[in-house]
């Protein structure tokens, strides 16, 4: 008995494995993959499938659907966000390092060379001329703060992660780059004021002619002892306001571009407004970094302009000859002490 169980089961076993092959047969005639990863007909189920490659040659981006009134929502990769995130992360921070750092370096290299740029000592000296009055001033040193603000504010979205944070930890740069956004977003439409105010106020005397050709010819007085001639405003300050005008209009057009974020663009456009925004905004601190040295340690005298809002006559004389023969001739009694006009500082 014990032998026809074991013979039995002999041929059970032995049936099932000739069985076996012709059962899987359908699965692998649907499915006939050989070790090389290739079937009979050549394809290459992994190679061949649609992946993120294969979908970025079709469309400009991937998206799906959501159920939600926020449609952006449903673009879950777009590949111009990458380029983005390069320029943030890999170039900008290097782009803004060299321009600013260059400027403190060329303007260092010139006050050696040039040394700080006085005034001969005249018979004029000693005298006042009003320079700048109270108005001015006002909306000088307004816009001004809030430039420095705005560009320490945003100098700190480029650097501070990498400079700050490891200095005063992440909790302390956590929240003071929550009040620099704060401060970003509120004090720059005090700047727009600010900025629109001097253009309506200078705009008159800023038109260039042909005494700023001469001016810039001479060197600006910055070349030698000699000063060229030059009305209320030089060529230099010329430069200086319509950096201030053509900057500061494209940092408030792109500022309020992000501020309203998608009213108008898209999330590309609002990507191309943050670089326009941050190449521009290292350009103006370079460039105002210059107007600060002139108006303060690079000539003596210039700063009273926007201090007190006189000057001295001697000074006023050797750099805005024209401005103060032109002052002059309205009395006859000197210096005009109460004029009405405004004029920058240097």
């Amino acid at each position: 008995m014990r032998r026809a169980v074991t013979l039995l089961s002999t041929l059970v076993v032995g049936t099932t494995l000739l069985a076996a092959p012709a059962a899987f047969a359908p699965a692998r005639a649907q499915n006939p993959i050989t070790q090389d990863g290739q079937n009979p007909m050549g394809a290459k189920p992994t190679a061949d499938s649609v992946n993120e490659e294969f979908l970025f040659k079709n469309a400009d981006k991937i998206t799906g659907r959501v159920s939600i009134p926020d449609k952006k929502s449903a673009n879950l990769i777009q590949p111009q966000g990458r380029e983005y995130q390069s320029f943030r992360e890999r170039y900008l921070p290097w782009i803004g390092a060299a321009f600013i750092l260059g400027m403190i370096a060329a303007l260092g290299a010139f006050f050696l060379w040039r040394g700080r740029i006085l005034t001969d000592d005249t018979q004029e000296s000693g005298r006042k001329i009003l320079r700048f009055n109270a108005f001015e001033r006002f909306t000088h040193w307004m816009t001004a703060v809030c430039f420095i603000i705005l560009s320490l504010s945003g100098l700190n979205y480029i650097f501070g992660k990498r400079l700050l944070m490891p200095l005063i930890g992440p909790e302390a740069f956590g929240a003071l780059a929550q009040w620099a956004k704060y401060s970003h977003v509120y004090l720059a439409w005090p700047f727009m004021f600010g900025v629109a105010m001097m253009f309506v106020v200078w705009i008159k005397d800023n038109i260039p002619n042909r005494i700023d050709w001469a001016w810039i010819k001479a060197g600006g007085g910055f070349i030698g002892k000699k000063h060229p001639h030059a009305a209320r405003f030089n060529a230099g300050q010329k430069g200086v306001f319509w950096m201030v005008a053509g900057f500061g209009a494209a940092m408030g057009v792109t500022g309020l571009m992000m501020l309203f974020p998608f009213a108008l663009l898209d999330i590309n456009g609002m990507q191309v407004m943050q670089v326009i925004h941050a190449l521009i905004g290292i350009t103006f601190i370079a460039g105002i970094l210059a107007h600060i040295y002139i108006g303060t340690l690079g000539m003596k005298g210039a700063y009273d302009a926007m201090g007190s809002g006189k000057v001295d006559l001697a000074w006023a004389r050797a750099h805005h000859d024209l401005w103060v023969e032109k002052e002059q001739a309205k009395t006859a009694s000197g210096p005009q002490l109460g004029g009405r006009h405004p004029a920058p500082a240097e």
